[in-house]
C-alpha cells in the first residue's frame, strides 16, 4: 500500500515506519523536522509539514490509500491539551479534503476503560504528569467517533507501553477493544516494535474500522 505516516520520527512513529517499510509498503514520512529521519529506503519519501495546518497536510497525504497518524504535540509542551485537540482536528479535515477514507490513530491507553464507564484517564491514580496530553487524547477520541465520512480506526496502546519493553519484537499479542488487555501477572505490556505490528496488520486488515482497539501480552 501508499501510506502517509504522520509523526514518523517520533518513538511510536519510527517503529511504525520501520515495520511499514519492512513489510514492503511505500511509505511517505510526514514530520516537522526532516532532518529527524536518517533512515534510507527505496520506498521512503520525506516530507516536511505541520500538522496544524490542514492545507500542507491534504498536500503531503494526497494520492496514498491510508493515512497512519502518529502525531504528539510533546509531552513537555505546555500547551499539550490545545495543540493536540488542534492537531489531530487538523489532520482529520486534510484526511476527509484528500479524499483519503481509510485513517489511523495512535491514541492514548488512558481512554482505556478499567471498570464499566470508568476511563483510566478518570481515576486518582492516573499520573499527574501525563494527564493534560492523555485527557487530549481521550477527549478526541470522543470527537472521533462523531466522523461518519472516514473510515477510521483509533489504537490505545498498552498502558507499560514505554517502560523498559523497547528492543523486542515477539510477533505477538492479544487484541481487546475499549479495555486493557492485562497478562498473567495483571499487567498490560507491548513493546512499540509489536505495537508497529499491530498498527501494520490493522492497516492490512481493516479490522476495527470505526472502532478504537487495544493490544497487549
Amino acid at each position: 500500500m501508499n501510506v502517509a505516516l504522520i509523526g514518523a520520527s517520533g518513538f511510536v512513529g519510527s517503529a511504525i515506519l520501520s515495520e511499514a517499510l519492512d513489510r514492503g509498503h511505500k511509505v511517505k514520512a510526514i514530520v516537522r523536522n526532516p532532518e529527524n529521519i536518517t533512515l534510507q529506503h527505496e520506498n521512503l519519501s520525506i516530507i516536511k509539514a505541520d500538522v496544524l495546518d490542514a492545507d500542507q497536510i491534504k498536500s503531503a497525504v494526497q494520492g496514498t490509500d491510508a493515512v497512519i497518524s502518529a502525531y504528539n504535540s510533546g509531552w513537555s509542551n505546555p500547551d499539550i491539551y490545545e495543540e493536540f485537540l488542534r492537531g489531530s482536528q487538523s489532520i482529520q479535515a486534510a484526511v476527509k479534503a484528500a479524499g483519503i477514507k481509510r485513517y489511523i490513530v495512535i491514541g492514548g491507553a488512558g481512554a482505556l476503560e478499567i471498570a464499566p464507564g470508568i476511563q483510566a484517564v478518570d481515576t486518582p491514580e492516573f499520573p499527574a504528569a501525563i494527564y493534560p496530553g492523555a485527557s487530549a487524547a481521550r477527549d478526541y477520541l470522543n470527537i472521533l467517533k462523531k466522523e461518519e465520512e472516514l473510515d477510521w480506526t483509533f489504537f490505545s496502546p498498552a498502558f507499560e507501553m514505554h517502560q523498559g519493553t523497547s528492543g523486542v519484537r515477539t510477533g505477538k499479542y492479544r487484541l481487546g477493544s475499549n479495555q486493557p488487555v492485562f497478562g498473567d501477572d495483571d499487567r498490560s505490556v507491548l513493546s512499540v516494535e509489536d505495537l508497529a505490528l499491530v498498527i501494520i496488520d490493522e492497516l492490512e486488515t481493516s479490522k476495527h474500522t470505526k472502532q478504537q482497539f487495544t493490544a497487549a501480552y
